[in-house]
């Protein structure tokens, strides 16, 4: 590569000096690589000094290694800058899953704030409906407890058979008939007790609230007055009605009692349904008051074949009050060292399963209440559990 310079022009009075005035100085340097001064490929660089920058002229050698330098720096920077793009792009591409997660985070950090600052006034709005509904609340509250109550009671004096406290069972009955009979007439206005004989009470049935309060409150003084009947067994003497006997009537009666309760809530919740027609007073309210009464008596009706198939079973049960073994006699029950591995006490009515294992009778009746194996060897003895022979009543609450 060569370089060469154009001629100085000197201003007159200067004598061909070799610098150039304090007040103007330019250079013009071109390069090429061929050494030819008019080449098509050259390129010329030119640099221009402000006055009083530049003393002297430069040497052509200066001028040639400024000019390398110069051309070699610009180069060097732009391979920089674009080997810097491109090791960018794909620390783009990169960073776009986290930057999508980060978002998702803003996002649950604005909505927990969202909440934390909408805290006191969702607890006033909560507070206010409470106070609202606070009778009714009260209300259902009494009465789960008394249930929770009365049915833990009747499922202890039942599992203590002859040793079962009378006097108890009698409180237990007038608390339960005193509860029912205190709730009805504290409320006589709105004739509660007519939905317990399928008609409607003094209410209005426009309100979806005195919909549920008609029918939680039938349904917990149905599952008091059954509870009521299974403490008049109770109160029956042994020697009357056996232990084995109570069993099959406290399974009659809770499945009475269940089948009985899906019919009631019928009538109030149809009548709520249809009145929504009543309420819009067009054609088309009434088509949908209508409609909607339709749908739910057919959901009824399937629900009325699966509980008539349940009710069917335990009626022939009670009925036909199938056998878990025969009587073991005197010899067997020697061989069994007279000795009941369930009560751990002598046989009292002793009973020999298929299996050959024996048990009394009404120890027995109590573990297929639950089971349908022999507490020993695991053999299949009955085909069912009987349940609510314990004397146990069903927490479910018949809201439909």
């Amino acid at each position: 590569m060569q370089a060469s310079c154009s001629h100085l022009h000197n201003l007159p009075g200067t004598g061909g000096s070799e610098t150039a005035p304090a007040s103007h100085c330019a250079h013009t340097v071109r390069m090429t690589g061929e050494g030819s001064c008019h080449h098509p490929g050259d390129i010329h660089i030119q640099i221009s000094s402000v006055p009083g920058e530049c003393g002297e002229s430069p040497s052509p050698r200066n001028l040639r290694s400024g000019s390398q330098s110069n051309t070699q720096g610009c180069i060097h920077s732009r391979l920089r800058s674009h080997s810097h793009n491109e090791a960018r792009q794909p620390d783009d591409a990169t960073m776009e899953p986290g930057e999508n997660g980060s978002s998702s985070i803003s996002e649950f950090r604005y909505l927990f704030h969202w909440l934390q600052k909408s805290l006191p006034y969702i607890l006033i709005l909560c507070v206010k409906l409470v106070m609202q509904h606070i009778t009714g609340i009260s209300l259902g509250i009494g009465l789960l407890t008394t249930f929770m109550y009365a049915n833990k009671s009747i499922v202890n004096q039942v599992f203590l058979r002859e040793r079962c406290s009378k006097v108890q069972c009698a409180c237990l009955l007038v608390f339960l008939a005193g509860s029912s009979v205190l709730l009805y007439y504290t409320f006589q206005s709105q004739s509660l007790y007519y939905s317990l004989i399928f008609l409607n009470p003094t209410l209005d049935f426009s309100s979806f609230w005195e919909v549920l309060w008609i029918v939680g409150i039938t349904d917990f003084i149905l599952k008091f007055l059954f509870m009521g009947f299974k403490c008049l067994i109770l109160l029956v003497p042994s020697f009357v009605m056996s232990f084995k006997s109570k069993g099959y009537w406290y399974m009659l009666i809770e499945e009475s009692c269940q089948y009985y309760r899906t019919f009631v809530p019928i009538p109030v919740w149809f009548r709520y349904l249809v009145s929504y027609g009543e309420l819009g007073g067009s054609v088309t309210g009434w088509s949908l008051g209508i409609l909607l009464g339709l749908l739910y008596l057919i959901l009824k009706l399937l629900d009325f074949f699966g509980h008539l198939r349940t009710f069917r079973q335990a009626v022939r049960i009670f009925l036909t009050r199938p056998s878990y073994g025969v009587t073991a006699s005197k010899r067997q029950c020697s061989e069994a060292d007279d000795l009941c591995s369930i009560c751990q006490a002598e046989f009292q009515k002793p009973i020999l399963l298929i299996c050959q294992h024996i048990f009394c009778e009404e120890c027995i009746t109590l573990w297929f209440n639950r089971e349908k194996t022999c507490p020993l060897c695991r053999t299949v003895i009955s085909d069912h559990v009987n349940k609510w022979k314990d004397g146990a009543t069903s927490s479910h609450l018949q809201i439909y």
